[in-house]
């Protein structure tokens, strides 16, 4: 081994961190423990008979070609399904061109930081955010300018004034990321207004927008709000999709839509990365859309996800001490809910204990890139069993009314 082997990594290499969920997620492996830390979709939804037939039939008629290497902009048979899906969702006038088939959307979000970021290119990001995408920038040097939340999605003033501050200083940021539909990790929505609102800023502005979408097909309550991809008329979106969340996570498949110019970047960079994303994931996932069973999955994931969805909110009422300083947010779709509590309850803290309790979160700090969320948390619902979101949260609640009962005892 070099005696020196720090001395040989790349600025990026050592601006690399290893992901807080996962280092937690470790932690919370032993069975006794229930845990809402993970974005894991449920194992009942995961289409193994369907799939059986599914996978003798590729084998038979395409096995070779299924099994050999593929082109790099994805299998054109997939690609016409994933523009009949799209159409449905309110995406018209895709062609092959527009679409690019990455392994699933993490990937995509390293590729995106790869295509555009400069070291200390200031990019701009909602916060909380999803710490996969804090990690990709982090990893590219990336110079992240946080927004906050509100409860309709990200603060339009508190944008504009920070764009026009970096516009002043050194220039647009090099894009806006955004989760629009039940944000990972504090299941909002971005209202049309506001996603109007930001498209006029990216117009005014030249600013390119991420529209990432892993959850949007997973609507439980209130009417679908169109995709700022299918709102912008000047081509300044690019829409991350995947289809862990609806579909398999194991085949980590998903898609990149945008402007064919930008498609042809992404190409040419995903060449490097791993030539082509696996051909026999994409040919099962083709004739699985193809036979409509897709569009019959979702509609079953979000008649278990809603149910598990009002079971944590119904524990969370039942349970957790009634104050206005300790808040959670009301989801309409997606996998996760947002916990806030009262300033002088450090979560980070408090997880040990929820530990020795048996239930887990993910802490909120690990969603920001300022140091901030220290009393908030995480909280998937997706996974976990009916019985286990009610006990689970019965046992946080606990952990959080001694740590009250504790400092109104200082």
């Amino acid at each position: 081994m070099l005696s020196d082997i720090e001395r040989l990594y790349s600025i990026n290499a050592m601006n690399m961190k290893r992901s807080v969920i996962r280092d937690l997620l470790k932690l919370t492996a032993k069975p006794e423990i229930i845990s809402f830390a993970g974005g894991l979709p449920a194992p009942e939804t995961f289409p193994v008979d369907d799939l059986k037939p599914i996978v003798a039939e590729v084998l038979e008629k395409e096995g070779t070609k299924a099994l050999q290497y593929g082109t790099t902009e994805g299998d054109d048979m997939l690609k016409e399904q994933i523009i009949k899906f799209m159409a449905a969702d309110g995406v018209s006038g895709l062609t092959k061109e527009n679409i690019l088939v990455v392994s699933a959307s993490q990937q995509a979000l390293d590729m995106v930081c790869k295509l555009f970021v400069n070291p200390n290119d200031p990019v701009i990001i909602g916060l909380p955010s999803y710490v996969g995408t804090i990690s990709a920038m982090r990893s590219y040097s990336a110079r992240t300018v946080g927004i906050p939340l509100q409860d309709d999605g990200m603060d339009m003033d508190k944008l504009e004034s920070e764009i026009k501050r970096l516009v002043k200083e050194s220039g647009p940021p090099k894009f806006i990321y955004v989760i629009p539909d039940f944000q990972n990790p504090a299941g909002i929505t971005l209202t049309l207004e506001k996603r109007k609102r930001l498209l006029e800023i990216a117009y005014k502005y030249q600013v390119l927008i991420i529209e990432d979408s892993p959850y949007r097909s997973l609507r439980y309550n209130g009417e679908t709000v169109p995709s700022i991809y299918s709102l912008d008329t000047e081509g300044h979106t690019v829409g991350l999709y995947t289809f862990s969340k609806i579909f398999c996570p194991g085949f980590r498949l998903g898609w990149i839509i945008g402007p064919a110019e930008i498609i042809n970047k992404f190409v040419v960079s995903k060449q490097a990365m791993d030539l082509c994303t696996p051909p026999f994931s994409q040919k099962i996932a083709a004739y699985y859309m193809e036979k409509g069973l897709l569009e019959e999955r979702i509609k079953k994931n979000v008649e278990i996800y809603k149910v598990k969805k009002d079971a944590m909110l119904a524990a969370l009422d039942k349970y957790m001490p009634r104050r206005d300083d300790l808040t959670w947010t009301k989801p309409e779709g997606g996998m996760f809910l947002w916990l806030k509590m009262p300033e002088f309850i450090n979560m980070d803290d408090l997880f040990y204990k929820a530990l020795e309790n048996n239930v887990a979160y993910v802490i909120g700090s690990a969603f920001y890139v300022n140091d901030g969320g220290k009393n908030t948390c995480r909280l998937n619902f997706s996974y976990p069993s009916l019985e286990a979101i009610d006990e689970g949260t019965k046992r946080l609640s606990e952990v959080i009314k001694e740590a009250l009962k504790e400092h109104e005892g200082k």
